[in-house]
């Protein structure tokens, strides 16, 4: 293995943003597709909570509590504004993450309506997995599209009364589901129904996902500038077609012996539906304060130009193997005489922080394509082209 090449200290971070100052000296993060890292006013946010009003929110009637859930209304405003949902049709409610968001949605659907599952041979394991055990327990064929190179999938494969599970954008490369508009009208027209992962978009490619119909979106608020937090936006309608069972406080307004009341019957409060126990009301006003950091600096960024650079540079290194087919904030590949976890821990001993393995697509990673572990470079709005250069300065030795 060709020896990683050790530079000296640059400015501060090779990073003149000040939300993320707090990063050491040297320090590049390249794992955004895992877990962004949080500009100062998410941080600030999160901190006034803990130290100014912490409450619980929707249980108490003393004002820390009323100014909780006031921020935390406003949280919910804001995600269906930034997605374009209006709030006649949709709702939000807060999880732990994107596959415990799918976990609920598909372990209480109502069974009799639904005559098979359908995903694609890319999807994370928070989608696999659960469709998976779904299919198992109801003896339901399920079947696995295979994504085409753009990431669209064929609409000429029969949904007729399916369960549609599928991401938006790839944590392996950044594909999107380009027809996803007409993907979630064809399963609608064959009567099923259409789950989106949307971790990996919501936090660069939020207008391009505004106001795709689909039943629920699924994302991570960590995915996206914010605290760890999962966030499900839900058609009204879809409830009704969920056999509730997990279940506990802040779920209902009365309780008997034998029997309860859920409160998601009452319009003001369908979010309880998949909010049972005490929530992260802290994570989900930092939330807010992720959404209007995310408006204000998405455009003004280099990003995409960034990606260009790496993606360019990597496909014109010896004995390596892009996965992309083209440019996106998340590039994986693999050198065909280095392993890439050495490549990650070398990368590491200067500061580079990158991601190595199979991501949590193994079925398709190791099963269909028998891709040795990989190297996955993922980008945020924190980096800058001092992060860049030191990538290449520091790979330009091995990479041969």
């Amino acid at each position: 293995m060709g020896k990683i090449m050790r530079l000296g200290k640059k400015s501060a971070v090779g990073n003149n943003q000040t939300d993320f100052g707090y990063l050491a000296e040297g320090t590049v993060y390249l794992d955004s597709a895992c877990q962004s890292l949080r500009p100062q006013p998410v941080i600030d946010a999160l901190n006034e909570y803990y130290t100014t009003y912490n409450s619980c929110g929707e249980r108490v009637r003393y004002a820390w509590g009323k100014k909780v859930d006031a921020n935390v209304a406003t949280t919910r405003s804001k995600i269906l504004k930034l997605l374009k949902y209006s709030p006649k049709d949709y709702f939000v409610s807060f999880t732990l993450n994107t596959s415990y968001g799918i976990n609920l949605l598909v372990n209480q659907l109502k069974v009799d309506a639904i005559k098979k599952v359908v995903t694609t041979d890319i999807e994370h394991n928070s989608v696999f997995l659960p469709t998976m055990a779904f299919a198992k327990k109801y003896h339901l064929p399920r079947e696995v599209i295979t994504r085409n190179a753009d990431g669209s999938i064929d609409l000429n494969h029969d949904f007729s009364a399916a369960l549609v599970v599928v991401n938006v954008v790839s944590n392996i490369d950044g594909r999107r589901l380009q027809n996803v508009r007409d993907l979630v009208a064809k399963v609608h027209q064959q009567g099923g129904l259409v789950i989106l992962d949307a971790a990996q978009a919501v936090g660069h490619y939020y207008d391009w996902l505004a106001n795709v119909p689909a039943d629920a979106i699924c994302s991570s608020a960590h995915k996206m500038y914010a605290p760890s937090l999962g966030v499900m936006v839900v058609k009204k309608d879809l409830p009704a077609k969920l056999d509730l069972t997990f279940l506990g406080g802040g779920m209902v307004d009365d309780v008997n012996r034998d029997s309860y009341q859920l409160s998601y019957h009452n319009p003001a409060h369908i979010h309880t539906v998949f909010e049972s126990g005490l929530q992260a009301w802290g994570e989900i006003i930092a939330l807010g304060a992720a959404v209007d950091w995310l408006i204000a600096n998405h455009k003004d960024n280099q990003i995409d130009n960034l990606s260009q650079q790496l993606y360019d540079w990597l496909k014109a290194r010896p004995n390596t193997v892009v996965l992309n087919q083209e440019s996106t904030p998340v590039i994986s590949f693999y050198h065909k005489k280095t392993d890439s976890h050495l490549l990650a821990e070398g990368l590491s001993e200067v500061g580079i922080m990158a991601r190595s393995g199979y991501f949590c697509c193994h079925y398709y990673l190791s099963h269909v394509q028998h891709y040795p572990a990989l190297v996955r470079l993922s980008l945020g709005l924190h980096n800058t082209q001092a992060d860049v250069d030191k990538v290449k300065a520091a790979l330009e030795g091995v990479l041969q």
